[in-house]
């Protein structure tokens, strides 16, 4: 029994002894033994639960204390498990780690026997090598000595033989590869070319340009012929001291013909006389003052065509001196070829072709325009410079940039070519001066031209006819088949064309065509 128990019987004991005492004292004596068995009574019952409470008590107690022992125990099992486990595993891998390197051991050492047995293998076969290596150097210096003492040449003269055979025949295939190689590359270059060229031409279309050093002056009667001239001619004097110009009054009927090599001045000259015959008066002041005005009304037409011009091709940011060199550009005239149209024609043709080949347009348009700037006279310019030189010096002076005043200088190779631009703006020029109708050509030189290219055909050998045909763009050369091989007509072409390159000068291309041929006649009688 526990401490509880014990303390509950107790109690209940001594509730019931006082519980009898008072009832004792309470009833006296008459209900005093009623009393003590009724409390004696309620004592054993009290006792009774009593008892009874604390065997459930003790009971509970005792199933907690068996849980928490199988919880207590089922850890422990559970740690010795996991303890039990990784010793396993760890075990497990140093069994196969043990296996591993004894497996390798075995490996490491059968290799090592292989490697040995190659050696050996391998030197046994060089030595086996050697051998037959100093047999066949004996063979090979006997079969010399046969061969010798049997073709009776000693072997570096055989060898000398062999060589220069050799050399005539990689002479001759060098020289087909060659051919063909420079075939195929100008088939491939030309074909690019031609396509950027054509591209070019076909999307500029110019008209024939005729200028010369006379104009004709149209007038309604000859009457008017007289008053020009004046009295004892001083009219006609004042006008050609005033304009520079030659006027020439002859037979020929309501005409007027004015001669002078400046265009600026011969349309001063039409101009002033136009002024003259409308308003009717015509004296030595009246001259001077309507020329003065028409001077000064050209200057002004000069900078408006200029900034027109410009305009037109798309060119900004242009110093005004050279709006005015472009404007009296239109007066001016190169081999018969109005010098403005033809610097307008060069600029769209640098444009589209700078496009093509994926070059700044704007910049290409503007050197194309600007480019025969030196040609327009100037009072301060020094006359011996080349135009191409002094365009460059004023490109310069006016702050154009580098790659223009190099494309101006150098469009006829007075000065060496530094940037890309320079030579097309050298090939638009050439297109432009060179299609047909463009300029005037003299006719000696022009067959000058031709006869210096049959010249340089019949200085090679084996050559027997040669034309200058499709006016200079091809020489057709006819060879003697007896004395020139194809293959030697193939070198002939290539050595003519390099002829032609270096001692002539002439506008784009000449194509040589090597003809050979072999004929056999025979007469049936």
């Amino acid at each position: 029994m526990d401490t509880n128990t014990i303390l509950l019987i107790v109690g209940a004991t001594i509730t019931g002894i006082v519980i009898g005492f008072i009832i004792s004292k309470t009833l006296q004596k008459n209900n005093a033994s009623k009393i003590i068995k009724n409390a004696k009574r309620n004592a054993a019952t009290i006792i009774k639960d009593a008892n009874q409470d604390g065997e459930a008590v003790k009971k509970d107690k005792i199933f907690q204390a068996k849980e928490r022992f199988f919880e207590l125990k089922s850890e422990h099992e559970k740690v010795i498990f996991s303890r039990e486990k990784k010793m396993s595993e760890a075990e497990k891998r140093i069994r196969d780690k043990e296996s591993q390197i004894s497996s390798e051991f075995h490996k490491g050492k059968k290799l090592n026997d292989d490697i040995e047995v190659k050696i050996k293998d391998y030197n046994h076969r060089i030595e086996f090598l050697e051998k037959r290596n100093d047999e066949v150097e004996k063979v090979h210096k006997s079969q010399i000595q046969q061969l010798e003492v049997i073709s009776s040449l000693s072997a570096e003269d055989a060898k000398l033989q062999l060589i220069e055979s050799l050399k005539n025949e990689a002479k001759s295939d060098a020289m087909a590869y060659v051919q063909e190689k420079m075939e195929e590359a100008k088939l491939t270059a030309q074909q690019d070319a031609r396509k950027i060229i054509i591209n070019t031409i076909q999307r500029v279309g110019t008209e024939e340009s005729i200028d010369n050093c006379v104009s004709v002056f149209n007038i309604e009667s000859d009457d008017i012929k007289g008053r020009i001239i004046g009295r004892e001619g001083r009219n006609i004097r004042a006008i050609e001291a005033a304009t520079g110009v030659e006027i020439i009054v002859d037979d020929t009927p309501e005409a007027i013909i004015l001669s002078c090599f400046d265009s600026v001045r011969r349309e001063i000259a039409r101009l002033s006389l136009h002024k003259l015959v409308t308003d009717g008066r015509i004296h030595p002041a009246r001259i001077e003052e309507v020329v003065k005005k028409t001077q000064n009304q050209i200057e002004q037409e000069i900078i408006e065509v200029g900034k027109r011009t410009v305009i037109d091709l798309g060119i900004h940011g242009l110093h005004p001196e050279l709006i005015k060199v472009v404007g009296r550009m239109k007066y001016r005239s190169s081999y018969g070829q109005n010098l403005l149209q033809h610097s307008r024609e060069v600029a769209k043709l640098c444009g589209i072709m700078a496009a093509e080949l994926g070059l700044n347009s704007k910049i290409a348009k503007r050197a194309g325009l600007l480019h025969d700037i030196g040609k327009v006279p100037d009072a301060e310019a020094d006359t011996e410079t080349p135009h191409a030189i002094l365009g460059m010096q004023w490109a310069e002076k006016f702050g154009e940039k580098a790659e223009v005043c190099n494309a101006i200088g150098a469009h006829h190779d007075e000065i060496e070519m530094k940037f890309l631009l320079s030579p097309i703006v050298q090939v638009c020029d050439a297109i432009s001066g060179a299609r047909p109708g463009a300029r005037r050509q003299v006719l000696d030189s022009y067959i000058q031209r031709l006869k210096d290219l049959e010249d340089i055909a019949f200085g090679f050998p084996g050559v027997q006819k040669a034309y200058a045909i499709q006016a200079g763009r091809e020489l057709r050369v006819i060879v003697e088949s007896e004395k020139v091989s194809d293959d030697k007509a193939a070198n002939l072409s290539f050595e003519i064309s390099q002829k032609v390159q270096t001692d002539m000068t002439y506008p784009g291309q000449v194509k040589v065509t090597v003809i050979r041929e072999t004929r056999a006649v025979n007469i049936a009688k």
